[in-house]
């Protein structure tokens, strides 16, 4: 008798233990020893950039198609989500929407350099994984963001840039164009005009998919009137991109020097894994803390591996715009919205 009441407080142990280590989704652990509040089968969140973004620069006209082209790349990928397709998907094609779009500082309506052309910069990553990709410093591929997943997933490597990054992609067969596609007038005049207050643009996603994976992606094309092939943090994993299934996915836009020197992306991701603070609490220590210590503006869009959304910033706006599998979304520009 004393040898089976062993074993079955024992077995009854064991499953104390398991329980208490597995988390709600897949089998991970939650290291800040939490239950987490909130679980969402699907969550994608947007963002088109931030900067000097208020109401008394912005026409009714200006602002709505705006928000039509955010709220049709959010379609894209919600819809990508709620029908059971990946995170990885859902991110990209949401990002070729916004980089096909002449209103954001990607694809075609990338702003123009010194010398007057177009350099482009985008990476990916897969939070199931850590595995990642990133092209800079391209002239004609149309859709960076979706050279950037070919990099990850073709190649043996993370980055590729200038015409390496573009021989790989003619390779891989995708859309070459001539470098006048990335021309807008609105950019140009940007840069004869030597106009370097506009600072939103960059284009980025995050998602959760059903199946429990984190992504993100961020695509840009730099700094109007930047020189000598600068890049900036959209194509560097851990701080402009970073997807981690045991945190968070980050996409950031901003001054990008400092989201690099700072690893912003990673810094959120890190927080949470080492410290146990939640999402919210970790985007906006580093968001409206750290980069404002440093002297940085910018945000960040992030879902975390519950479905949770966090969009911080500390500019006067930022584009931005999230879907979640409940039913609740929304789209926003200005920092009172």
């Amino acid at each position: 008798m004393k040898h089976l009441l062993y074993q079955l407080s024992s077995f009854f142990i064991s499953i104390l233990i398991i329980t208490a280590c597995t988390g709600e989704r897949g089998g991970i652990s939650d290291r800040s020893g939490e239950i987490a509040q909130n679980q969402f089968d699907w969550s994608i969140v947007i963002h088109g950039g931030a900067g000097v973004i208020t109401r008394d620069q912005m026409t009714p006209e200006r602002d709505s198609a705006y928000r039509a082209v955010l709220n049709e790349a959010l379609n894209i990928g919600k819809t990508i989500l709620n029908n059971g397709g990946t995170a990885l998907d859902a991110v990209e094609q949401t990002i070729n929407i916004l980089e096909n779009s002449p209103m954001f500082n990607a694809g075609k309506g990338a702003v123009f350099t010194h010398d007057g052309v177009n350099e482009l910069d985008a990476s990916i990553m897969d939070g199931s994984n850590l595995n990642a990709g990133a092209i800079a410093g391209v002239t004609n591929l149309k859709n960076p963001i979706t050279a950037a997943r070919s990099v990850m997933e073709n190649s043996d490597h993370v980055m590729l840039s200038g015409k390496g990054a573009s021989q790989f992609a003619q390779e891989q067969k995708l859309e070459i164009v001539e470098p006048d596609y990335f021309f807008t007038e609105h950019r140009y005049m940007q840069l004869t005009n030597a106009i370097n207050s506009e600072k939103h643009g960059t284009v980025g996603c995050c998602a959760l998919d059903r199946h429990g994976n984190l992504a993100a992606g961020t695509s840009t094309g730099g700094m109007t009137n930047k020189r000598y092939n600068r890049i900036g943090d959209a194509p560097i994993i851990g701080a402009g991109t970073y997807a981690n299934n045991n945190t968070c996915a980050v996409s950031a836009t901003g001054h990008g020097e400092f989201f690099i020197r700072w690893t912003v992306a990673h810094d959120i991701s890190a927080l949470m894994e080492y410290r146990g603070l939640p999402l919210e609490e970790a985007a906006n220590l580093v968001v409206n803390e750290k980069l404002v210590e440093a002297g940085g503006s910018g945000g960040i869009i992030s879902v975390d591996r519950y479905g949770n959304v966090s969009m911080p910033f500390n500019s006067e706006g930022m584009f931005r715009g999230f879907s979640r599998s409940d039913g609740k979304e929304g789209i926003f520009v200005y920092k009172d919205e």
